[in-house]
């Protein structure tokens, strides 16, 4: 998704922070799990709002989009991508 720098990138469901990790070249990757086996994973992120572990609400942010000009979203279900039009606020 096209995503100014300095956006709010913001939790498409409540659930907890499962893991953050880092690409390649150093961008955050944020996983939230969430009921139902579901995750959501974002990444193309700048300031994180979050750390491993915290519960996050629907709609609150985790972070900031970087400079690259996108955001990528996905959702999964246990190993199998969704697709995510139904989760975006």
């Amino acid at each position: 998704m096209a995503a100014n720098a300095g956006t709010a990138v913001n939790a498409a469901g409540g659930g907890t922070v499962a893991a953050i990790t880092r690409d390649t070249s150093g961008v955050p990757i944020v996983v939230v799990r969430h009921e139902g086996d579901l995750m959501t994973v974002y990444t193309g992120l700048d300031g994180l709002n979050v750390a491993k572990g915290d519960q996050v609400s629907a709609g609150q942010s985790i972070g900031t989009a970087g400079s690259g000009g996108f955001v990528h979203f996905e959702v999964r279900r246990g190993f199998e991508s969704v697709n995510p039009e139904g989760y975006l606020n």
